[in-house]
């Protein structure tokens, strides 16, 4: 039986062919959409295409350097949204006037303060590692066109009909992986 919750065995089958065979390997998105949006065109039945992306790399722009006063800047300001919206529930909450501006005011200033206190505390245990912030990104060097394999001739006729040169080259590459996996497949000749 399967514990898998019903939304990701959805996705996961609707994310996945039964035996993909590929169309075609593209440097960029764009030329992969292409390709895609080539078949659509033709009425090509393209639920049953799946746009991979490969050779995945992670990417870190480094946005600058983690200092003290930066630290301490970031936990105020963080701590103070976190003040404001405690505030803001308990004024939502009492009825009495009491906690009005004030009240929203005083929960402002306990935040930043805590929110200082935690960030410096949290930059002092690391000890001065990773002083630099930065922004992080996987992306996919390469994307590869998968049809299911009822549908890839058809697919790789229209193919060839947007790019002669890359349907020859397709061709030559297949044929050249045959040819890899029909002598691997060969039991080595003794030499003579």
């Amino acid at each position: 039986m399967s514990t898998q919750p019903s939304g990701l065995s959805r996705s996961r089958a609707v994310l996945s062919l039964e035996y993909p065979m590929s169309l075609g390997r593209f440097d960029t998105y764009d030329k992969a959409q292409k390709a895609v949006d080539y078949l659509s065109d033709h009425e090509f039945p393209v639920q049953n295409v799946l746009i991979v992306g490969t050779d995945l790399k992670q990417l870190e722009r480094v946005t600058g350097r983690l200092t003290r006063g930066r630290v301490a800047i970031g936990g105020l300001v963080s701590g103070a949204w976190l003040g404001l919206f405690v505030g803001m529930i308990f004024a939502l909450l009492d009825t009495s006037s009491a906690a009005g501006v004030g009240g929203i005011v005083v929960t402002i200033a306990f935040g930043a303060v805590f929110g200082l206190v935690w960030a410096l505390i949290g930059y002092a245990i690391t000890g001065g590692n990773r002083d630099f912030t930065s922004v992080t990104q996987v992306v996919a060097t390469q994307y590869e066109v998968l049809v299911e394999h009822k549908f890839a001739q058809q697919a790789r006729e229209l193919l060839a009909k947007l790019d002669p040169m890359a349907a020859a080259q397709a061709q030559v590459d297949a044929a050249r992986e045959a040819e890899r996996q029909r002598l691997a497949s060969q039991p080595p000749q003794p030499p003579l």
